[in-house]
């Protein structure tokens, strides 16, 4: 019998690449992490990873092994559900995720409905920048998560998660005059930590009008964007549920770029009680979250 914990090894190797991004997903040692996977192979009784020196990929048993972990392991986040649906009232941890325009917008009322109508969930909220949700999620350190990806930096489907829409928003050039974005080629710019979306998108969005931006600072809280902006140290792109927290002196321009917001949750786990309750909550209809 295989090992669903090695399992969930092998799967995120597959999504890694390497067995030290593995051991640091899951605070293990790479060397733990290879025993681990070492033993699967025997109880396997087939060699799944292929090793040339330091460099490990997976063998043709490897790739088709891990296609059906993803089935295994969303077979029981289904019977996780069933179990949950089959109790009486919704109680015990529910851990969210969310990216901190979330946090201050979208969330506050889904709590506050959530607690009201689930008194006994006990509901732990993180915020999170939606790059680093899907390995939570995935090892189980999330149960439920909001996300956001752009039109210009979409995010590859994982074969791990599923996601329901929540929110499109527009996103808007940030400035104290009304300005195009081919207009802002020698403004300086206000961008998010580097390696984030909000960086990306940015970026991306400078380079089709033609430019790359002169960025002065990083900020990654949209409110200290949006009064950096109102003082005259620059111009930004802000996603329309940051804009509502425009202060005086700040022109808000729509551009045809999209942000999209979704709900994101494991594979198998859209009927858990909690997941639906979570998604009625949002405002989520309850045919568009299975």
């Amino acid at each position: 019998m295989l090992d669903v914990r090695r399992l969930r090894l092998l799967r995120d190797l597959a999504q890694h690449g390497t067995i030290a991004a593995v051991a640091a997903a899951h605070t293990y040692t790479p060397s733990a992490v290879s025993q681990q996977l070492a033993a699967l192979e025997r109880e396997a009784g087939v060699a799944l990873l292929s090793r040339t020196g330091r460099r490990v990929t997976l063998t043709p048993a490897g790739r088709t092994l891990v296609a059906h972990a993803e089935e295994v392991l969303a077979a029981l986040e289904r019977a996780d559900a069933a179990l949950a649906a089959g109790r009486t009232g919704l109680s015990g941890p529910l851990r969210i995720g969310a990216f901190p325009t979330a946090m201050r917008t979208l969330l506050p009322p889904a709590l506050v409905a959530l607690g009201g109508a689930h008194p006994a969930l006990e509901l732990s909220v993180q915020e999170l920048d939606p790059a680093v949700v899907p390995q939570l999620l995935r090892d189980g350190r999330l149960d439920v998560a909001l996300v956001h990806d752009y039109d210009l930096v979409p995010i590859e489907p994982d074969p791990a998660l599923r996601t329901t829409a929540l929110l499109d928003e527009t996103i808007y050039l940030a400035a104290r005059a009304p300005l195009a974005l081919p207009e802002c080629r020698d403004e300086p710019w206000i961008l998010a930590s580097q390696g984030t979306l909000c960086h990306t998108m940015t970026v991306r969005a400078c380079e089709a009008a033609g430019f790359t931006p002169r960025v002065r600072h990083h900020a990654d809280d949209f409110v200290t964007v949006l009064t950096f902006v109102a003082a005259g140290q620059g111009v930004a792109l802000i996603p329309e549920l940051a804009a509502r927290d425009a202060p005086a002196g700040v022109t808000l321009t729509p551009l045809p770029t999209r942000r999209r917001t979704r709900l994101a949750y494991r594979a198998g786990a859209a009927s858990h009680p909690a997941v639906l309750a979570f998604a009625t909550a949002l405002g989520i209809p309850a045919a568009a979250s299975i």
